[in-house]
């Protein structure tokens, strides 16, 4: 691949990696007003929210048709929709422990190191010290965003540190797949399969709740609180998949594009665009340690784009 053709791959790459960003943080917004708002079950929102998805990619699937659905690696994508579902009741037990939001979403920014150990081990990536220096500085970023220190840890904040692990892992898997996969395949795999594993989890937490009561952590929603809310508040959980299905198509499409290391500065300003959110859409003044951390976010992703455009441009392109 030529130096133009890369540089332009890994800027589309980042681009849509950015989209993917506020899709994020539009859905991360939604899943605190939905519970808090309209008193819907945060495990019966997270079904709904990817039955909803699974509905919306329909017309995706009549364009691209059934037979480019076909894939080589059946077991790699039911494994990749299972962590992926995995993750979301990790977190959304999170909320449920009482985890802070910030910490939460702030705490998931460690995704990038499990992402690079993962990129590096398992897909051959080449991780050089601008993509480990602009991590580890996007990372720290995302920790002052939110200003992790000024209030006391406990064992419950590793629970977002156990998503990210989790989500990590389906990025992982997402850029494997994405070298011989689109992102429509990728996307609508997910979306169909994430759903069925939403309710395999359920009926596993279910069946250990009935049989050992007292194993499972106190605040973990048990039963199948499928109702739906009525007026905005329906309009709002159909938002939210629509959300969701934008996200997970705009990740795959960065992914097809650029290295999984090289695009983790630009997804660590999802941070920063949730908390922005959540101000405009709820209120929520972020802290004063807002500012410098999102200053460091925004320097880390414009940094890497500019050292390994300008430098090493061989390396913009996907392994």
């Amino acid at each position: 691949m030529n130096q133009i053709s890369s540089s332009t791959s890994a800027a589309t790459g980042a681009f849509f990696m950015l989209a993917a960003g506020l899709a994020f943080a539009g859905s991360n917004t939604l899943q605190s007003v939905l519970p808090w708002q309209f008193g819907m079950s945060s495990t019966g929102m997270a079904f709904w929210q990817y039955v909803i998805a699974s509905l919306l990619a329909l017309p995706l699937i009549r364009r691209i048709g059934l037979d480019k659905l076909r894939t080589r690696h059946p077991l790699v994508h039911e494994i990749r929709a299972f962590v992926s579902a995995l993750g979301v009741h990790v977190f959304v037990y999170g909320f449920a422990a009482g985890v802070p939001i910030w910490q939460m979403v702030t705490l998931l920014a460690t995704a990038p190191l499990f992402i690079i150990l993962g990129s590096a081990l398992f897909l051959g990536e080449r991780v050089s010290a601008a993509r480990l220096g602009a991590a580890l500085v996007g990372f720290v970023g995302a920790i002052i965003v939110s200003g992790v220190g000024t209030e006391s840890l406990g064992w419950y904040t590793l629970i977002p540190i156990a998503t990210a692990m989790l989500w990590a892992t389906t990025d992982v898997l997402t850029k494997y797949l994405s070298r011989e996969e689109t992102p429509e395949t990728l996307t609508i795999s997910l979306l169909v399969l994430v759903t069925p594993n939403h309710l395999l989890i359920l009926l596993a937490v279910n069946a250990l709740g009935w049989l050992a009561p007292g194993l499972l952590p106190a605040g973990l929603a048990t039963g199948f609180p499928f109702a739906l809310p009525g007026g905005t508040g329906l309009m709002l959980l159909v938002l939210l998949g629509a959300f969701t299905a934008a996200a997970q198509y705009l990740l795959a499409f960065a992914y097809q594009k650029a290295d999984a290391v090289y695009l983790q500065p630009f997804a660590d300003l999802k941070v920063p665009l949730s908390g922005l959110a959540g101000w405009i859409a709820l209120g929520q003044v972020p802290s004063v340690w807002f500012w410098p951390g999102a200053v460091l976010i925004i320097l880390a992703s414009s940094f890497i784009f500019w050292v390994e455009g300008r430098e090493s441009p061989n390396w913009l392109a996907p392994a």
